[in-house]
């Protein structure tokens, strides 16, 4: 018998992102590949579990998730002042 689910890595992983079906935005908090078959032939999905403003998580089909739009961009190219 095989595992109920396995938690999957992803890029936006404890990051703002909004889900494109029903335009809610939170945080991502995990990717959790489920047994989403409730006969014995089973199916697999990769779930995301997203927490809304309100402190509820709600969860969506991971193709589903984009990054807010909103949110601030990181410093990749940027050059550490440390090193000049």
């Amino acid at each position: 018998m095989s595992e109920c689910y396995e938690y999957v890595p992803h890029r936006l992983l404890h990051r703002r992102v909004r889900d494109i079906a029903s335009g809610t935005e939170g945080i991502l908090m995990a990717v959790i590949n489920e047994n989403v078959s409730d006969t014995g032939i089973e199916r697999w999905m990769e779930i995301a579990y997203i927490r809304g403003a309100c402190g509820r998580e709600f969860t969506t089909a991971v193709a589903n998730v984009e990054p807010d739009p909103d949110q601030p961009k990181t410093a990749v190219g940027r050059r550490d002042s440390r090193s000049a």
